[in-house]
């Protein structure tokens, strides 16, 4: 039973994946990808270093389980944010409200970071990020559709990718000097906003 798809479920199996995943991400908020190895792992957790092989076919698939769950805490919520938000300036004023909390010190912030880095450093990795923020983009230019039905394919798409990016940018910026001028940046967008009305 070498292939991982054929092997059983069990709850107690889940549960044991999930808790390698849990350790996996805490070791990778406090020690980013270097920590994330497989003895540090299965010490933390309290196990045999051969579970991960069993449960993940080894470390790069460990590693993927902890990126593709990294990027649900990191990108889901704030998309979902944001799309409850009534309109562009509702999202505006919710991102200067969530930016102060997005400093180099906060988990979700390194998380992020270290998603970035595991993307530019593991193709793999790398191809999971790029679906994820492909479908933040498409949920985006969703939700804009539903604001600006005369908006063509290629503008909702553009806006979106560019909200996207906006989002990240200033996170990573903010992570870096925590003097960055947010407000001043959200403020511009609002008066690009006020011209385009």
């Amino acid at each position: 039973m070498t292939n991982l798809a054929d092997r059983p479920n069990s709850s107690r199996g889940d549960r044991r994946r999930e808790q390698l995943v849990d350790v996996g991400i805490a070791l990778l908020g406090e020690e980013g990808w270097p920590g994330v190895t497989t003895r540090a792992v299965a010490e933390r957790a309290g196990t045999n270093p051969g579970l991960i092989h069993y449960h993940f076919g080894g470390l790069p698939g460990l590693h993927a389980a902890i990126f593709r769950r990294a990027t649900d805490l990191v990108i889901n919520p704030l998309a979902a944010e944001l799309l409850a938000a009534p309109d562009e300036r509702a999202a505006l004023t919710m991102m200067r409200g969530m930016l102060p909390g997005t400093g180099g010190n906060e988990p979700a912030t390194r998380l992020a970071a270290e998603l970035i880095v595991g993307a530019v450093r593991d193709a793999s990795l790398g191809a999971v990020l790029r679906e994820e923020l492909r479908q933040a983009r498409a949920r985006i230019a969703d939700r804009l559709r539903g604001l600006h039905p005369t908006w063509s394919p290629a503008r909702l798409a553009g806006v979106a990718t560019l909200i996207t990016a906006s989002i990240d940018g200033l996170m990573l910026h903010y992570m870096i000097d925590g003097d960055l001028p947010v407000g001043e940046a959200l403020s511009a967008v609002e008066e690009l906003l006020e011209e385009d009305t």
